[in-house]
């Protein structure tokens, strides 16, 4: 298993509209599993491996590059930074971390933190209050000097590692580089098999801020078949009660039939439960009551598409302790290579 890869995709940092160090990485791996590549206007990797046939079945993988994350909106006169969120943020999860703030000219270090007393002056009254996102700030240590190292629209994610835990992996950046990771290390796994599919492996951006760079890659290609692939929930934790867990680890990869962006063939759902089935490749049934995904672009892109999920069950998603099991991850590689391995 490459998990060095892995490590890399999640520490590479890259927010809606600003993936272009991901798609550097993903390129220098990819040379040899692809007969074609582009890198469309909207700053998709488009990566195609041709047929055998012409009129093979276009089939679309949709692997998301970017992460949550914040758009430097604000640097106030004593050099604080302010910042707008791009994807999904629960506040409570935004105190005392440590940042990253990438600029044209380097990445700095910095610290967030909301405005306010801190515990020994503040009240009981006071601490009780959750802040509004808008409320935190950057701390870079640069006082004055950061107006000159940063500018409105620089980028900022979270500065933390990635971690190896038993059987799990811990990252601030899964969602979504484990369908990054997907992306190769399936077309890798499936060698030169699938030669009677025209495979599409577009690695997309903006999914965070509302599957953007994924509408304009399925328009381009116009697939027959997409394949979302993402991570989900995994809420197998304590305070949840069990009909919300959505997925648990250790239990295979999540076949995902529903969210609040689309409903999933009920074809391919049953078809890849089949294989899954047949080739011994754990998985489980997974469906979200809100929440969307790249397969929702595929499926609704020029005239249409077949399209369904194939997730990996996260738990503590969209925090810096995002959490995959080995068991999951290496399920939906599996059956990935797989499913085009059965178009011979």
């Amino acid at each position: 298993m490459n998990i060095d890869l892995l490590k890399r995709l999640c520490e590479m940092p890259g927010v809606p509209g600003h993936e272009d160090r991901v798609r550097a990485l993903i390129q220098s791996e990819i040379a040899d599993l692809f007969d074609h590549t582009e890198v469309d206007p909207m700053g998709n990797l488009l990566c195609r491996r041709d047929a055998a046939r012409p009129d093979a079945p276009r089939i679309m993988l949709l692997c998301h590059m970017d992460e949550i994350g914040f758009l430097v909106s604000h640097i106030d006169d004593k050099g604080y930074l302010y910042v707008q969120p791009v994807g999904g943020f629960d506040p409570r999860n935004l105190f005392s971390r440590r940042v990253l703030v990438c600029t044209d000219d380097g990445d700095l270090k910095g610290v967030m933190n909301p405005g306010g007393k801190p515990i020994h002056i503040s009240s009981a009254e006071d601490r009780k209050k959750v802040p509004e996102v808008g409320e935190f700030f950057i701390d870079t240590g640069l006082g004055l000097a950061a107006k000159d190292r940063v500018k409105v629209g620089d980028f900022v994610v979270m500065d933390e590692p990635f971690l190896e835990m038993g059987d799990t992996f811990v990252s601030k950046a899964l969602d979504n580089r484990v369908a990054c990771w997907l992306g190769i290390e399936a077309m890798r796994a499936l060698g030169d098999g699938g030669r009677g599919a025209e495979i599409h492996v577009a690695f997309t951006c903006q999914e965070e801020v509302g599957l953007r760079g994924a509408r304009t890659a399925a328009f381009a290609v116009r697939p027959d078949i997409g394949l979302g692939i993402d991570t989900t929930l995994a809420c197998d934790t304590p305070g949840i009660p069990d009909k919300d867990a959505t997925t648990r680890h250790g239990l295979g990869f999540g076949l995902h039939v529903r969210d609040s962006s689309f409903i999933a063939d009920k074809g391919l759902v049953r078809d890849i439960a089949a294989l899954a089935e047949a080739k011994g490749i754990p998985y489980q049934r997974t469906m979200l009551a809100a929440g969307g995904q790249d397969g929702a672009a595929a499926q609704q892109a020029a005239a249409g598409a077949r399209a369904v999920g194939i997730v990996v069950g996260t738990r503590y998603i969209h925090t810096v302790t995002e959490m995959v099991h080995r068991t999951d991850l290496l399920a939906a590689r599996d059956i990935i290579a797989a499913y085009l391995a059965e178009f011979a």
